[in-house]
């Protein structure tokens, strides 16, 4: 029988347990005064020697399928991250666990990094910080194609409007740039992107941007998005900014299309492995910008997961199906 014919166990019977090497989730949880039991652990030994404990599991990277083989109490995952392509969603299903995800809790971050990352870009702030290590005063440049841009007047291509790609869209319109976007179901867009487009349209956005932005999920249609074939439709001048999921790119095609300059530089939040690799060449390349998958992590980030949490606890434990953000 799934776990979840039982009735949801009341407040003053759950133990939720917060899994996250670096996240204060307890010290939040205990701030909101639920009275609800609790701990958290931070690594993985600790994980597997708590999970049977928990009916509830706030997790992200420490996750592994293992877990649910000694999980017999564990009724609702809440993920810490937007994506849930880490977890087993048929076995979940068959055990009746729900699962939700923190979606929107990172949308001003990530929407914020993706710009930051276009104004670095732009004005050359990585090779700035260079100079500045080397105490080096840099000349003015003769040359015009070497020096910093400007992003006003641009165009950049949003693939993925959703919650996080429609901030970016509204964030660079504030810099006067020209945005165009692909999405789902683009009927449904109500903001202020210049040309909306379904997936048909990717083609014509790389030709025509001169930033590319992902922000889409990771999934059967997006997973190697970025190839050989679709890099040689950017501009020379282009620049790739991931702060969606290093699935999405094909690093075999992307490493050498930026020794070689087919597209300008990137600036890369995910990457298929991480932490990434003392010997990755994404290290030694001047014309990118690499992030420890840090474009959510800011000083709000556990109180907006807080507000996710203690939403759908109390959904669950008045008996209700339905979650804020679920997945399963």
């Amino acid at each position: 029988m799934p776990i979840s014919d039982t009735p949801f166990p009341a407040t003053s019977d759950l133990t939720i347990g917060f899994a996250h090497h670096a996240y204060q989730l307890k010290e939040r949880f205990d701030g909101r005064g639920t009275g609800v039991g609790h701990f958290q652990v931070y690594n993985p030994d600790q994980l597997n020697q708590r999970i049977a404990d928990m009916d509830v599991l706030v997790v992200s990277g420490l996750w592994n399928d293992a877990l649910l083989d000694n999980a017999p109490k564990l009724r609702w995952i809440q993920s810490v991250g937007t994506g849930f392509d880490q977890f087993p969603l048929d076995q979940l299903k068959e055990r009746g666990i729900h699962l939700s995800r923190a979606f929107g809790v990172m949308r001003e971050a990530v929407a914020e990094q993706a710009l930051a990352c276009m104004l670095s870009l732009a004005r050359h702030m990585h090779y700035l910080r260079d100079y500045q290590r080397q105490n080096d005063w840099r000349a003015y440049i003769s040359d015009i194609s070497n020096r910093e841009d400007e992003l006003a007047g641009k165009t950049v291509g949003i693939v993925g409007l959703g919650l996080i790609g429609s901030r970016v869209a509204e964030l660079s319109k504030a810099f006067n740039m020209r945005v165009i976007a692909t999405k789902r179901a683009p009927s449904t867009y109500d903001g202020p992107a210049d040309q909306v487009t379904g997936a048909d349209g990717l083609d014509d956005l790389l030709r025509e941007s001169d930033y590319v932005v992902l922000t889409c999920p990771l999934n059967d249609e997006t997973a190697g998005l970025i190839n050989k074939r679709t890099l040689g439709l950017m501009k020379r001048s282009a620049f790739l900014v991931n702060v969606a999921r290093g699935g999405c790119v094909v690093d075999e095609d992307l490493l050498p299309a930026l020794r070689s300059c087919e597209i300008a530089g990137a600036a890369l939040d995910h990457f298929h492995e991480e932490p990434l690799g003392a010997q990755s060449p994404y290290w030694e390349l001047d014309n990118v910008i690499v992030t420890p998958h840090n474009a959510s992590e800011t000083r709000m980030y556990e109180e907006n997961l807080m507000d996710i949490l203690i939403e759908n606890m109390g959904r669950l434990t008045r008996g209700e199906t339905e979650l804020l953000h679920q997945v399963v």
